[in-house]
């Protein structure tokens, strides 16, 4: 199939408040750059300030009253038509995403607009589960409870998959009677300006709004705002606790999504050809490693540990690393200069400052094509100690570390030695060893056997500094986006 290239001339994008698609109070705008060629400008967007906050939040605010008072089965009926719709643009938004964000369209692109869609209509059909319960105090009295709306969520999603993470919050928060303000990465605004475009045209003024700016100028303000009522925040974990500090000082209910450094704890029972398809798919390579659920640390038995990892770099050496616009291509670039520099520092520092053996991979190409955009090769360490900084810090790269173990209950600890809890990989053909194990790791997320990314429906979150609160799923949206009050009525009065 042929794609259209990035646009050769940068567009001018508007952002969305109130039902209009306006400029920055001030007519600031920030260019949006295109990874796979460095420097390459493919948009300006508003760059928006705290006055542009105000007015996109007092939006929300005035039209949650209306918007509380439809039925949920006529909300989740809106969400539906908006999920055909977004069916409808699926290779624009594909295009969008896959020039914004460095990720290839065949493997990242056009699977997350295709999700999108899903996500939308999962939380469509949810409308008539906004369900309340009856609570026995006995014959002469009569209590239940029921589910209400907060109010204005403020949402906040990164650049890694900005739509289908932005659809995670607007879809159950509308369907449970919310408004929203929502504020795309400045890194990945493009394909969640194109979904609200979608939107806009199902729902009422003010229930959807989308502003755009950088964390400081938006972010902060956004969360301080005393007319917001709730925040979900998907990104890095030092942002999510500073998050918490704002939403502390007005005892507001947060769900934050963070990081993680996720380990893959591989037993040398393992079918050693699948679970190397399975180690690079969890580790998220054809994200280019850009994602919190990434399985970083790679815990592999001695006795398998060389053969596999000789396996690995095999499969990993047929990876196309390339344009992300090409259908070709299985991995993108990084999505900005500033996370390229980040990558290839932590790649300089395993190789020079801590001696880890290069298994493939390194520093990124200087020369030929790669060498125009923000490429990195899919790279593995060996010889890593668990207490090394590539092994503890989330690299948001791909770039990955194997550790050798021999006792089970050490591969556990290690697992287990890090202040992240987000996902975690087994693999095992024996599914005692491996449920045991499963069951012992400090995740919200595990998997046995498989590396696949989130189903819709499947409650997901984060133990530990990986976040608070679950996503993604009926319990998600009730725990996340309603409130419980009780109504206790005296029979016999």
């Amino acid at each position: 199939m042929a794609v259209a290239a990035s646009p050769t001339t940068p567009t001018r994008e508007r952002m969305f408040i109130g039902g209009e698609w306006i400029e920055a109070a001030d007519g600031r705008t920030f260019d949006v750059e295109t990874p796979a060629t460095r420097g390459k400008v493919v948009a300006h967007v508003p760059r928006s300030g705290a006055a542009d906050v105000d007015r996109a939040v007092r939006a929300a605010a005035a039209a949650f009253p209306a918007w509380r008072a439809v039925a949920p089965r006529d909300r989740g009926r809106l969400l539906l038509r908006i999920a055909d719709d977004v069916d409808a643009a699926v290779e624009d938004l594909s295009r969008t995403l896959a020039t914004e964000t460095g990720n290839a369209i065949r493997t990242q692109a056009r699977p997350e607009a295709k999700t999108v869609a899903d996500v939308f209509r999962y939380f469509g059909g949810l409308g008539g589960e906004l369900k309340g319960e009856t609570v026995p105090l006995g014959e002469t009295m009569f209590s239940y409870t029921r589910r209400e709306p907060y109010g204005v969520v403020a949402a906040i999603v990164p650049w890694n998959v900005p739509i289908l993470i932005a659809a995670w919050k607007i879809a159950p928060a509308l369907v449970a009677g919310n408004t929203v303000v929502l504020k795309p990465s400045a890194n990945a605004p493009l394909a969640v300006l194109h979904l609200a475009r979608i939107c806009a045209a199902h729902l009422p003024k003010g229930v959807l709004n989308v502003i755009t700016g950088t964390g400081e100028e938006v972010g902060t303000p956004l969360a301080e705002h005393p007319l917001v009522r709730k925040i979900s925040f998907t990104g890095n974990t030092e942002t999510g606790k500073a998050i918490l500090r704002l939403a502390a000082d007005r005892i507001i209910p947060v769900t934050l999504e963070l990081g993680g450094k996720s380990p893959q704890i591989l037993f040398p029972d393992a079918d050693e050809e699948r679970t190397a398809d399975g180690v690079i798919a969890a580790m998220r390579f054809a994200r280019q490693g850009q994602s919190c659920t990434a399985g970083s640390r790679l815990f592999v038995h001695s006795s398998v540990f060389d053969p596999f990892l000789d396996k690995l770099a095999a499969k990993l050496a047929k990876l196309k690393v390339g344009d992300p616009l090409d259908e070709k291509s299985d991995m993108g670039a990084i999505v900005s200069r500033q996370q390229f520099d980040k990558v290839v520092g932590y790649i300089d520092e395993g190789i020079h400052q801590q001696g880890a053996r290069t298994v493939i991979g390194g520093p990124p190409p200087s020369e030929g094509p790669l060498a125009t955009g923000y490429y990195v090769e899919p790279t593995v360490f060996a010889n890593v100690r668990n207490d090394w900084r590539i092994a503890r810090e989330e690299i948001f790269g791909p770039v990955l570390v194997a550790i050798p173990w021999r006792d089970e209950a050490d591969a556990v600890r290690m697992a287990n030695d890090t202040h992240y809890g987000l996902a975690a990989y087994i693999w095992s053909r024996d599914i005692s060893k491996a449920l045991r194990t499963a069951h012992a790791v400090d995740a919200g997320w595990v998997q046995v056997n498989q590396g696949i990314g989130q189903v819709v429906g499947q409650p997901y979150g984060g133990f530990k500094e990986s976040g608070l609160g679950r996503e993604n799923s009926l319990e998600g949206m009730l725990e996340s986006f309603t409130q419980r009050k009780s109504v206790t009525i005296n029979l016999a009065y």
